[in-house]
């Protein structure tokens, strides 16, 4: 079971204020959460294949290649509003 200065250190470490009745109830749900996991530890999976993914998907990209694109022109004609040759937007702060 966890002591009450590990929960302390996690709850330091998370930036959480905890009331000693908070520290008393995740002394024992904390502690729960690790035995449960620790029975993993318990499982043979030597025969089992490492795995990223489970669903056989792949990423479908296309190729990176250069291709003439729109000139300034095209791309300010469509733009709400211009200044001399740029794009004009609202201030950002």
């Amino acid at each position: 079971m966890l002591t009450k200065e590990q929960v302390l250190k996690i709850a330091h470490l998370a930036r959480l204020k905890l009331t000693e009745a908070e520290v008393e109830k995740y002394q024992g749900q904390l502690s729960q959460i690790l035995d449960y996991v620790a029975m993993l530890d318990e499982v043979d999976v030597s025969k089992v294949e490492p795995t990223a993914q489970v669903t056989g998907l792949t990423n479908s990209m296309r190729p990176d290649e250069a291709k003439v694109s729109f000139g300034q022109s095209v791309s300010i004609r469509e733009a709400a509003a211009t200044q001399k040759g740029y794009f004009k937007v609202k201030a950002v702060l």
